[in-house]
Parts: C-alpha cells; structure tokens; sequence
C-alpha cells in the first residue's frame, strides 16, 4: 500500500455530526497514573494510536499487567514504585514525547537501570529539560547530548526538590509531578502557564497537590509517597484532533459541524479564542464537568470574512500543537496576522515553525520571519491551481493532517507523504474526512 495521498478537488459543503478520536494526552496520563494506583484501574475509550499502545508496552515491561474487555482496559496496579522490571529493560517511547518524558519522572525509584529509546523523531528532541530537574531529585541519568537514548538508575535516596519551570512544558512540570509522588517530603514547582491535565488528575484521586495560580505562572506543591487507590475514567474527544475538522469547516463553503464530546480543558482551547478573533464563531454546547475535565459539544460554521490577528503570547501554549492550522487560518484572512515568541513549535515531532514558514511561501503566502517571530500576510482570494508536494517533514502527523486541510480547502493538486504518520495521534482522520465527502486517492 502506497504511504501518500492524493488530493485533486475542494471538499464539497457538509452539515455533520461528529466524533474525533478521543484525548491523546489524557489517554497517556491515565495509563501512567493507573500503573501507580493500588487495584485495578479501568480506562474507557483509550485511544489506540501508536504513542498510547507504545505506553501500554512500556508499562508492562515495567511488570504491570494490563487486560482489554471490550472497550475499556483493565490496568492492576502496585501502588507507588510499584514497577519490577527485568534486568537490562529497554523501553521504547517511539514518536511520543509526553511518553518519553513522564515515564522518565515515574522512573526515579527503579531499583534497576533501564534504557529509554525512541524513534528518529524523538531522537532529535531536547531531553535535558527533564533530565536537569530528575538528576535534582537524586536519579543518575545518562544521556550523550541531551538526546535519547538514555539510561536512568533510580535511588532510595529521593529528595525534594523547588524548581522554576520557565519554559511553558507540560511535559517537563508533568515529570516533577510524577517524580515528587514517589519522594518523600514537599515539591514545589514555580511552572509557567501550560496543559494542567496531570493536576487535575491528581486532585481528582484526592492526591496532596495544592496549586496557587498566579497571571503567569502557578505554584505547585506536591507531597510525595501518598498510595492512592484505583479509578475509573472515560476519555473524552481530543480538541486537537478536533482542531483539523474546526479549520476544514472554517476555510470550505457553507459548511456546518458539530464535533461530540470535546475536553474544552481551558489550558487547552487557545485555537478557539485565537480563532475566535479572527471572525469564526465556534461555541460549546452541553457542557459538562467530569472528574475535573470540561466537555462540551463544538459547533463551528464556514466564515466568508476571516481577518488578521495580532495574537497575544498568552495563548501560545494553550494553542502550541495547533499554529499550524492557525497558520493557514491565517493565510486565507484579510491582513496582516502577526505572531510572537514561537521558539517552543520547533521544539516538537518536526521544527514546525521551519515547515510552516516554508508550507506558506509554497502555497503563495507572502511571511516574514524573524527568529520566533511570523509575520503572515493573508490572501482572502486564495485559490490555489498548481501541482504541490508536501513532504520531508520528519513524519510528523500534525503536518500531514494540516496538509490535507489545505488541500481540501485551497484547491490544487496536491501529493502528500507519510499518510501511516496519522497513526501517532488520530488513525481515524481520513476515514472522518471520507465520512464528510471529501475526494481523497
């Protein structure tokens, strides 16, 4: 089977009703959670992408069973430290870096060394952002380059740490807070604003977090070796899948969808509010609070009259996986959109920021970029006709969905490698786009 697709004509007007794939970052979260709790755990709706069943592997190296009955897992967990791998334990985190992160912060106690690897993706990433504070805590970690592999030897000897995250990662806070469960004594993180679903889940299993949020950063103090026993979760609708199919609707004719059962976390919906005021209208009804997570129903219709942004560096990491669509949203306003302060976006699957800028110079779009800074100069009659090809981007999966989005929306004729990349984060996106109509070879 060919990995690329082809992509020759505009979707046509649509009025739908959909489900996307459920939450990718809470579906890891509760995997890790689950394999610390005391009993067993059952998770409904786990997404089943690659970066999550690469979790699910990892902690069954680790020595936790896991069994799946229908639709929801069974995890049985030992409570904290509770992992017994074998001698000379590999894991492989593949393309996902919030896995390759956060298992290195529950990792702290291992009585064994073990070796964390990933694919060629995440071998390029930055991991001394969490190596630094783990090392803090008194686990010797190993790494040539700051880069995977790496080997990570826990201690009895953990102790407390206070550290100031000031780079806006809730992969790097969400470490501390999975390494300070397992020390003894009091953790205090100073964290820059960034996704707060490790949190939420904490106060939700009645954990000793307490969390004073501040303009631009919160305070978390954790106290560590608190057992906590055994839950249940349902994960609800990603809104970064979500996000592809609110930009479709946004940029096609006289469309209208509903997407069903959406976390609406508030650390999470930067693309509404930035989106918001660029002229769409999206809205959430049939809101509702579960376990310390806001759901709701999304309803997004076409605009005819999109316009620039000057977007406030406020909702960068609340909108950090979605620029790219941002991005393209703003290709297609009347104006100037400007945009600041984006170093972290080259910092993910591929530099997207790189990509972007290259992406909207070959569709037409006239950027300016200094260093983390975009300046898109949008085209309201946008319409594209030529031949393009989109590829080399590192098989990052957000590139390849955005692409689409474009296609279907912008016209051309267009090839786009490295469709399997989908499987990372959302295996269901071209069989959604299909269920809307849209023409994909």
């Amino acid at each position: 089977m060919p990995n690329h697709i082809l992509i020759n004509k505009k979707i046509r007007k649509f009025k739908k009703e959909i489900e996307v794939s459920t939450d990718k970052s809470l579906s890891i979260r509760t995997v890790l959670l689950a394999s610390q709790a005391v009993g067993k755990s059952k998770i409904s709706n786990l997404l089943e992408s690659e970066d999550v069943i690469n979790t699910l592997k990892a902690i069954k190296k680790l020595g936790i069973k896991y069994e799946k009955k229908g639709k929801i897992y069974e995890i049985q967990g030992f409570g904290l430290n509770g992992f017994n791998p074998k001698k000379n334990t590999i894991i492989d985190a593949g393309n996902s870096g919030t896995l390759g992160r956060l298992i290195l912060g529950l990792l702290v106690k291992s009585n064994k060394k073990i070796k964390l690897v990933g694919d060629k993706s995440l071998s390029k990433r930055d991991f001394s952002r969490i190596t630094k504070p783990l090392n803090l805590f008194g686990a010797n970690i190993k790494s040539k380059k700051n880069s995977l592999p790496i080997e990570i030897e826990g201690t009895d000897f953990l102790r407390p740490i206070n550290y100031l995250e000031k780079i806006g990662s809730a992969q790097v806070k969400s470490a501390i807070i999975l390494a300070a469960m397992n020390t003894p004594g009091k953790t205090i993180i100073k964290a820059l604003k960034s996704r707060d679903h490790t949190e939420r889940m904490l106060k939700y299993l009645k954990l000793p977090i307490k969390i004073k949020t501040k303009k631009k950063y919160d305070l978390i103090e954790i106290n560590g070796l608190k057992q906590f026993d055994a839950f249940e979760y349902i994960i609800p609708g990603d809104i970064s899948s979500s996000a592809f199919f609110i930009v479709l609707t946004l940029l096609s004719t006289n469309s209208e969808l509903i997407i069903k059962n959406v976390n609406i976390n508030e650390s999470r919906i930067g693309i509404i509010k930035i989106l918001n005021k660029m002229n769409a209208k999206i809205i959430f009804r049939n809101k509702k609070l579960y376990k310390g997570e806001k759901t709701a129903n999304i309803h997004v219709k076409s605009v005819k009259n999109l316009k620039s942004v000057n977007c406030p560096s406020s909702l960068n990491s609340s909108a950090i996986d979605e620029f790219l669509l941002i991005f393209l949203v703003a290709a297609k306003a009347k104006g100037v959109s400007v945009f600041k302060n984006l170093s972290e976006l080259n910092m993910k699957e591929s530099p997207r920021l790189d990509i972007a800028t290259r992406f909207l110079k070959m569709i037409g779009i006239k950027v300016l970029r200094k260093k983390d800074n975009i300046k898109i100069y949008g085209n309201p009659n946008l319409n594209l006709k030529k031949k393009y090809l989109l590829r080399n981007f590192l098989k990052d999966h957000r590139v390849f969905m955005m692409g689409c989005v474009a296609a279907l929306t912008l016209g051309g004729f267009w090839r786009i490698n490295d469709k399997n990349s989908i499987n990372t984060s959302f295996p269901k996106f071209l069989k959604i786009l299909k269920k809307l109509k849209a023409e994909i070879n």
